[in-house]
């Protein structure tokens, strides 16, 4: 089975390809059956290859398909062939099944757009390249799936084109991850410069036998990928463009913040921690910014009135959560959460499409309100997103996931008390605007009628993505719940446990409950301020500090002012004083004597045939002239 590995990213590209050269003279059901169908095939197989995986594992638990040799330059011989183990299996899951069920609800979705083949081609770009990136096993054709998804959002997020701020979107994206592209194509020179080899798995075998522990090479490849991981990770510094995002269709928004792009620094980083641990001080590094982000884009999310912009900023504050996790070396909790974020948020962007939709295309929260009547199974499956979101005990996924990670960041040994309160404070920030979101849009006054109900394709896909939402959690217990641990077991063939101190049941079961304690007094809070005293946050809000405050949190705390000033600003100032330097004099000068010597040579073209023939009789003269007496 595992020889149909090639075809989980091909069907993507097969069908991409068919809809960009005929797409636009496809009915609209064919063109909606081949985009969901290609990804739908594409899961069918990773299961059928999961299921194998965990029956009859192959040799050393890792499958290598060499399809064909791509450049051979000297020992420089990368290849297109695919690494499959336990992380990338984790991976081309998520990525297919989540990735098929976003396809199918945009079947429906987007049946109005004009672009309707157009979007699913570039969708089945994004997912093929996505696959081609946590499949490759070389760090050349991982580069090339990385610069994929890069190419597909720009495409996605300016997907309507039309409208001049979605473009800027667009660009803001592409730049803002290019920085981290370029440190991260840095640290893979440097890796193959030292290492021989661009494989990645040969590259992680010889890094502890030629480095030791805090050496200056790991650490600076380290910090390059890291930079990489950033970017495409949205973590400060480079988490700008990420909110801008939602100027693309709701779809992508999901299929961005919870299968693919956004998955990618993680996923990097865990692929080769290797090279991370051989740099201590950069894990704590990684774990340093995880929390940062997590808390920056907490309260930011606290006060958006886009309902998607409140989920973008969720997105980089989780991806945070996963950051903490892979800093303090639980690599697996880190995949663990991407895992289950994945089914939450994409369940919570749909849902909010869905809401969308029903309202005349409205986004803002504060013009919702009082649906959930309306529209039961929606408010039903959005709130189970949430309730997953916010990490409500025992009965959502979110819960399992995040646990695991805040009980990580204390006990392991590269962990702090420190990181537990603020992931703590995190997780009460969480709570606090996940439920401000539920109150706004679902209970109080109705502001704005539903114009119509969401269809079956759609209800479908809330229904299943809010029922593992709810269960997947399951694979994964903490201790003191039975110490079930089906998910690091499995990831234990790529992933090292990671090391941590004898803390007792009861010390873990006790930072259980302030985590829970903290969640349900924040989702209090929510309630008393949107529902129970509404009138509070106007009163938070008038005073100057309050609004200060309040804009400072709402503009992403200032990052995007910060770079307009520090590095575009400066840049258009010396590109005006620059723009007639002499280097343009020269060209200048060129194109003006081109200008001058074709406006004399016009003056020969008379039309006149008498003055043609006497040209050509002069010159025949002076030629022959040169021609005897030279």
């Amino acid at each position: 089975m595992y020889e149909l590995l090639w075809l989980v990213p091909f069907f993507p590209f097969l069908s991409a390809v068919v809809l960009i050269a005929f797409g636009s003279r496809m009915p609209k059901p064919v063109s909606g059956t081949l985009g969901a169908g290609s990804i739908g095939l594409s899961a069918i197989i990773t299961i059928i290859i999961g299921i194998n995986f965990l029956t009859s594992p192959p040799e050393g638990y890792s499958y290598t398909q060499v399809l064909w040799s791509w450049i051979n330059v000297g020992n420089f011989s990368p290849a297109i062939s695919f690494h499959l183990d336990a992380l990338s299996l984790v991976m081309i899951f998520v990525i297919t099944f989540v990735g098929f069920f976003i396809h199918l609800y945009s079947t429906e979705y987007m049946i109005k757009d004009e672009g309707y083949a157009r979007f699913f081609a570039y969708m089945n770009l994004f997912v093929g390249a996505m696959l081609i990136l946590v499949l490759g096993d070389n760090l050349v054709l991982l580069l090339l799936g990385w610069e994929g998804v890069g190419l597909c959002s720009y495409l996605l997020i300016g997907f309507w084109y039309k409208k001049p701020e979605n473009g800027y979107a667009a660009r803001k994206a592409f730049v803002v991850t290019r920085i981290g592209d370029i440190a991260m194509l840095i640290g893979i020179f440097l890796l193959f410069m030292h290492t021989g080899t661009i494989h990645i798995q040969q590259i992680l075998d010889i890094a502890p036998r030629i480095w030791v522990e805090g050496a200056t090479i790991p650490v600076a490849a380290s910090l390059l990928l890291l930079g990489g991981a950033l970017g495409k990770s949205a973590q400060v510094p480079l988490q700008v463009w990420l909110p801008d995002a939602m100027a693309g269709p709701t779809p992508t928004s999901a299929l961005i913040h919870a299968a693919t792009m956004v998955t990618a620094g993680v996923y990097l980083i865990a692929r080769t921690h290797v090279i991370f641990e051989l740099a201590p001080a950069v894990m704590t590094i990684v774990a340093i910014i995880g929390l940062l982000t997590a808390l920056i884009a907490g309260f930011s999310a606290l006060t958006q009135t886009d309902i998607k912009r409140v989920l973008a900023y969720s997105t980089i504050s989780q991806i945070g959560y996963m950051f903490l996790a892979l800093g303090v070396g639980a690599f697996a909790a880190g995949m663990f959460h991407f895992m289950t974020h994945a089914f939450f948020k994409a369940l919570l962007f749909l849902g909010a499409g869905a809401i969308i939709h029903a309202l005349h295309e409205e986004q803002n929260m504060f013009r919702m309100g009082g649906i959930r009547k309306e529209m039961p199974a929606t408010f039903w499956t959005f709130l189970i997103g949430c309730a997953s979101l916010a990490a409500i005990p025992l009965v959502t996924s979110g819960f399992y996931s995040k646990e695991l990670i805040l009980w990580k960041s204390f006990s392991s040994q590269l962990g702090s008390t420190w990181y537990f309160i603020l992931g703590a404070v995190g997780a009460f920030i969480t709570a606090i605007y996940t439920f401000r979101m539920v109150f706004l849009v679902f209970y109080g006054d109705k502001k704005t009628e539903v114009s119509h109900l969401p269809g079956t394709r759609i209800l479908l896909t809330l229904v299943v993505l809010a029922f593992f939402s709810t269960v997947a959690g399951f694979i994964e217990l903490p201790h003191t719940m039975g110490n079930f641990t089906l998910f690091s077991n499995f990831m234990a063939s790529v992933l090292p446990a990671v090391p941590v101190f004898d803390y007792s049941l009861g010390t873990e079961f006790l930072l259980q409950v302030i985590a829970t304690f903290l969640v349900a007094v924040g989702i209090y809070i929510a309630y008393y301020l949107y529902i129970k005293k509404p009138e509070t946050v106007n009163e938070l809000t008038a005073s100057p500090a309050g609004e200060g405050i309040y804009t400072f949190f709402s503009s992403g705390w200032g990052f995007d002012w910060l770079y307009d000033k520090v590095f575009v600003q400066p840049v258009i100032f010396v590109s005006r004083i620059n723009k007639r330097d002499f280097i343009d004099s020269i060209y200048h000068a060129i194109a003006f004597s081109t200008e001058v010597l074709h406006r004399l040579l016009t003056k020969t073209q008379t039309g006149k045939v008498r003055w043609y023939a006497m040209v050509l009789v002069v010159g025949a003269i002076i030629v022959i002239t040169l021609a005897v007496f030279l």
